[in-house]
């Protein structure tokens, strides 16, 4: 079943909207865009739509944004071609995923500028409904901490430089949304005032900082945290370094890897305690494996050996995840105890609000695009909308 018109009626569900849950709800979608939703009993000119009857124990949420993800199915970013890009932007949808940054690592200048161009071209020019749409990049390096490097390759890491970001985000036809960096290195203030200043998010990650350098970042424009836990100064008691300041300060968002191998569940809940359903966004920082059979692959020139559900460099350095969006919804519920409704701010209102893209996405709302998950009685993905049209069912449901 894939509707072929651009007017579409989801019947029966439930329906987590911006603003309420509705029981046996209907969403009605024209021209890429959510038209009207409410309660079943209030639809009329159903002749005019392509219906589709939806399970009523199955329910309407809005499609989840990945801010950071590096590749899946056998792509990454950093192929730097249109193909790689495409079959990212095809398989997401299976997950829940209808928007996404494309993410790079630290690798050389040549390298990260052809990833940077063909990301540019392709979301000023390749994008279309019934894909994930790319809206934008995530700069992960190459501006780091050696000290915290976990697969970010050392010989390529540099100081954080201004004029080096400038020629880059020309190239990436100004489509850089998210840097991480290391505020502590040379240089490292400067960019986080540069990227502020220009409404690019400065994310700290990869990085040594001591409690107080964080909290000089958070002054000069910091407002994110990249994978918390992984690869920053861990929580002490005399110092309570990054992990203490993303705890303590609501000015930082921190993104979750929620696979239970990246951060135990326990230290999962805590960080939810913390910081609570607004402070979280559920992130997969996925790598080319993602949706492939155990086996080895490529992660910026590395070896890496995916075993498991763990995807890992040279002494068990863990190198990217293969977790699917969809699965860290699931889990932060079975983790915290949270809501559906706390699991859907951290996976689709947060970066929506993040990434200043509220007004078009990130909820079920009237005039906002049409990124639609339908989850089963499970919350496995039953079936997902991108920009109004159908990009992902799964075989033998009862839709």
């Amino acid at each position: 079943m894939n509707p072929k018109g651009t007017s579409i009626l989801l019947k029966g569900m439930q329906i987590y909207s911006e603003d309420m849950k509705i029981e046996h709800g209907y969403i009605k979608i024209k021209d890429q865009k959510i038209m009207e939703y409410g309660s079943l009993e209030k639809v009329d000119n159903e002749e005019q739509f392509d219906v589709i009857e939806v399970a009523a124990t199955y329910k309407a949420v809005p499609g989840f944004i990945d801010v950071h993800i590096h590749g899946a199915n056998g792509a990454d970013a950093m192929d730097a071609t249109e193909e790689a890009l495409d079959i990212m932007a095809k398989a997401l949808p299976k997950e829940g995923t209808t928007a996404f940054l494309a993410t790079t690592m630290t690798q050389s200048s040549v390298a990260i500028e052809k990833a940077l161009v063909n990301a540019g071209n392709y979301i000023c020019d390749q994008q279309s409904p019934g894909k994930a749409e790319i809206i934008g990049i995530h700069l992960e390096g190459p501006f780091v901490n050696k000290k915290r490097a976990g697969a970010q390759p050392l010989n390529y890491i540099i100081d954080p430089n201004v004029e080096d970001f400038k020629r880059w985000n020309r190239l990436a036809k100004e489509k850089i949304k998210l840097v991480t960096l290391a505020p502590e290195q040379p240089g490292g203030l400067e960019m986080v005032k540069h990227l502020k200043e220009n409404g690019i998010i400065a994310s700290i990650g990869h990085s040594d900082a001591t409690y107080n350098e964080v909290i000089e970042a958070i002054h000069a424009g910091v407002s994110h945290a990249t994978h918390l836990f992984n690869q920053m100064r861990g929580l002490h008691h005399r110092e309570p370094g990054v992990v203490g300041a993303s705890f303590l300060h609501d000015e930082l968002k921190a993104e979750i890897i929620v696979d239970g191998v990246h951060v135990r569940p326990e230290m999962v809940k805590l960080a939810y305690k913390q910081k609570g359903k607004k402070g979280l966004i559920l992130i997969t920082d996925a790598m080319r494996a993602k949706g492939l059979e155990n086996g080895t692959y490529d992660l910026g020139g590395q070896e890496v050996t995916v075993k498991d559900g763990k995807a890992v460099l040279y002494e068990d350095t863990l190198a990217g995840s293969i977790l699917k969006l969809g699965h860290a919804v699931k889990n932060v519920i079975n983790f915290t105890g949270c809501s559906l409704e706390d699991a859907i701010e951290m996976a689709s209102v947060n970066p929506a609000k993040q990434l200043n893209i509220l007004d078009h996405k990130g909820s079920i709302a009237v005039g906002k695009d049409a990124d639609i998950v339908i989850l089963d009685e499970n919350l496995n993905v039953a079936m997902t909308f991108c920009r109004g049209k159908c990009a992902f069912h799964s075989e033998g449901d009862t839709i």
